[in-house]
């Protein structure tokens, strides 16, 4: 008797990813009230720069942490959008172009684009060293252009604009930067969320193949050398974006915004934010601004102080911070995070107590070579240093040295601490596996 199948209709209910929509909403509600907080003036521009900074790093992200795509020269996309940008809104304060200024950054995202189609298919051509040499020769030559055409990049003084134009709407003139910040942040807030889908894609997913095994990509028949350049196309749409917002920021452009200065600090900030999750990028871009704005006040060795937290972050922690915090979420989540608080305690304290020490002898050596005039005597941390005397010095050394000498120790009792915590979590999983 043959099987009779009624047509029934078939409804499967997919749940909410409730932590996914409570992690987007804390962002959207961190991005509206984060100038209801910090009311001052700094406080603002420095969330502006947040703002964008976390566009272009996420940007640059989609090369290096997704593509496994090292660029020494991805600058280049955001400063020429910042150019595009001013000009668009040079023309439309002189009437020659009719465009609101919130849709000025899309110009920006236009000439990134554009050039990342231009330059990105010779780029691309390669990858590994070889990609980086050729980004690194790109972004050279297109610093080299800025000074060379001062026509369309304003030589030395770059070019200058003025954002608010024309007539207020809902009384949005953009000339207190509380408005501009909040332009700023929807643009942040929608690019993340683009880039955030765009790992979630079918070219996402095979850009993190061609990144982890090119060889086998081209065996099933997917051509690394397009996937590379697809991805390096949108990576340029959103740095050129980026460049628009920091033109409207800053209301001046200078062939700074092209250099390997700011192609090196997007790379090392992403680098330290961590390159191998999607929020790490954020967490250095904001890393980003407040070493360029509250550090490099505090002290002319800023840049040292930050190429050794460098070295030592790749020493121990080449995954970024972000590698740091999804792992202790892992230990958390086991119940085993309690046991290591006084081990991070007692690590910290001691990275404190290094830091002083090394921070003495490096603040003594710039003040004899760059403020001798001024006489020996500096101040630090509240206490009075003589860069000539013998005493600072020999004091100096000996608290880098206890510290350094007690954290080695609190650092081997950690290690044997950490492996043992994690040999009794891989015991539970296999645990629950079993069950």
């Amino acid at each position: 008797m043959p099987h009779i199948h009624e047509g029934r209709a078939h409804y499967h209910f997919k749940p909410y990813n409730v932590g996914r929509w409570s992690i987007w909403g804390s962002y959207a509600l961190v991005m509206l009230i984060a100038p209801l907080l910090f009311t001052s003036s700094l406080s603002m521009t420095m969330l502006s720069q947040m703002g964008i900074g976390i566009i272009s790093c996420l940007a640059f992200n989609m090369l290096l942490g997704q593509g496994g795509m090292l660029s020494f020269g991805h600058a280049v996309y955001s400063g020429l959008g910042s150019f595009f940008a001013i000009h668009a809104l040079n023309m439309a304060t002189a009437g020659t172009l009719t465009i609101p200024v919130s849709l000025v950054p899309l110009i920006g995202g236009l000439a990134g684009l554009f050039f990342a189609v231009l330059l990105g298919w010779v780029t691309t051509k390669k990858a590994g060293t070889p990609f980086a040499m050729i980004t690194l020769g790109v972004g050279e030559l297109v610093a080299a252009m800025a000074l060379m055409f001062p026509g369309f990049f304003g030589g030395e003084g770059g070019i200058s604009g003025n954002r608010v134009v024309g007539e207020p709407f809902l009384g949005i003139t953009y000339g207190p930067q509380s408005q501009l910040y909040y332009l700023i942040a929807v643009y942040c807030f929608v690019c993340t969320a683009l880039m955030f889908a765009f790992t979630r894609t079918p070219l996402g997913r095979m850009l993190n193949a061609v990144r982890d095994n090119p060889e086998r990509v081209e065996f099933i028949g997917y051509s690394t050398q397009r996937v590379r350049y697809m991805a390096f196309i949108a990576s340029g749409l959103f740095m050129g974006i980026a460049g628009g917002l920091s033109a409207l920021n800053f209301e001046i452009v200078t062939a700074e915004v092209v250099g390997a200065t700011r192609s090196g600090a997007f790379l090392l900030f992403t680098f330290l934010g961590g390159a191998v999750f999607f929020f790490g990028p954020i967490i250095g871009a904001v890393l980003m601004v407040l070493a360029g704005v509250l550090l490099s006040e505090l002290t002319q060795a800023w840049l040292l102080y930050l190429g050794l937290v460098f070295l030592f972050m790749v020493m121990y922690a080449p995954g970024g911070i972000s590698s740091l915090i999804m792992m202790n979420l892992r230990l958390a989540a086991f119940g085993k995070l309690k046991r290591l608080w006084t081990s991070y305690l007692a690590l910290g304290g001691l990275a404190g107590v290094m830091l002083v020490g090394a921070g003495a002898m490096i603040e003594m050596v710039y003040h004899l070579q760059l403020n001798e005039a001024l006489g020996p005597q500096l101040k630090y941390m509240g206490a009075t240093l003589n860069a000539k005397g013998f005493d600072s010095w020999f004091g100096a050394f000996l608290v880098l040295a206890t510290g350094a000498a007690l954290f080695e120790l609190t650092r081997r009792h950690f290690v044997h601490q950490w492996d043992e915590i994690q040999g009794e979590i891989e015991k539970e999983i296999k645990r629950r596996e079993a069950l």
